[in-house]
């Protein structure tokens, strides 16, 4: 068991790049193990790139970056799948093999990630389908589940390796405000068994609702509300 006490995020003088352009910069903040965090900011503002360096879909050129003690700047491309073991990564898009049952789409995940043993795989897919209450759905295809559905496989996905922390971009963007509500209940029950949590999102009524620590990217900086207060309206 691992008892490090150092952050599971931590980054210190970041630039965040898109192709060329700079989009944020001077980036300073730490993600503590088991913490909730919001990541909010108006379209463009930088949220989704800040979230594709930390799992290192962009490389970190400028500052010093960790994420699960990986170093994230000069991260050679080989280690990038061991740290992708260590987090979980849900996209708004949802990104499921449609050709695939709900089974055969975790199974892609494990055994991609070092799984061999064809009993541990099918034990692992049945607890993590239980975890977000789909249990009945791993013959099921996606195109056969409701949006609220698959991104509950999304999340179930998502935990398959027991990840420290989960980056989710957007995992509500696309759904109506019960199934949403729903997914943030799950997504509470996942950070309360000590899962950090980094949540992009538009969703005001939710932050609201479910009131955390917020990072907000606006005019090329990222506010951090427990160093300093700002203001959150509707639409950001």
């Amino acid at each position: 068991m691992n008892f490090s006490t150092s952050p599971v995020v931590s980054l210190r003088d970041v630039v965040i790049y898109q192709d060329v352009n700079t989009i944020l910069s001077n980036v300073n903040f730490d993600i503590e193990k088991g913490e909730f965090v919001y990541l909010v900011g108006r379209t463009g503002s930088g949220k989704s790139s800040l979230l594709k360096t930390l799992y290192a879909d962009l490389p970190l050129q400028t500052g010093i970056g960790s994420v699960s003690e990986f170093r994230l700047s000069k991260l050679p491309r080989a280690k990038v799948p061991f740290l992708r073991r260590k987090i979980g990564i849900i996209f708004q898009d949802f990104q499921l093999l449609f050709d695939r049952t709900v089974a055969e789409n975790l199974s892609f995940v494990l055994k991609a990630t070092g799984w061999k043993d064809k009993s541990k795989i099918k034990q692992r897919i049945s607890e993590v389908l239980m975890r977000v209450g789909l249990d009945a759905a791993a013959n099921k295809m996606p195109h056969q589940l409701s949006g609220g559905e698959q991104q509950r496989i999304v999340i179930a996905r998502a935990l398959l390796n027991e990840p420290v922390i989960l980056f989710a971009d957007e995992p509500t963007g696309n759904l109506d405000p019960m199934v949403a509500d729903g997914i943030m209940q799950l997504f509470l029950e996942i950070n309360n068994s000590g899962t950090a949590i980094l949540m992009a999102t538009h969703n005001y009524e939710i932050i609201n609702r479910y009131p955390n620590r917020v990072l907000k990217c606006e005019h090329g900086k990222v506010l951090d509300s427990r160093v300093e207060s700002f203001s959150l309206t509707n639409g950001f």
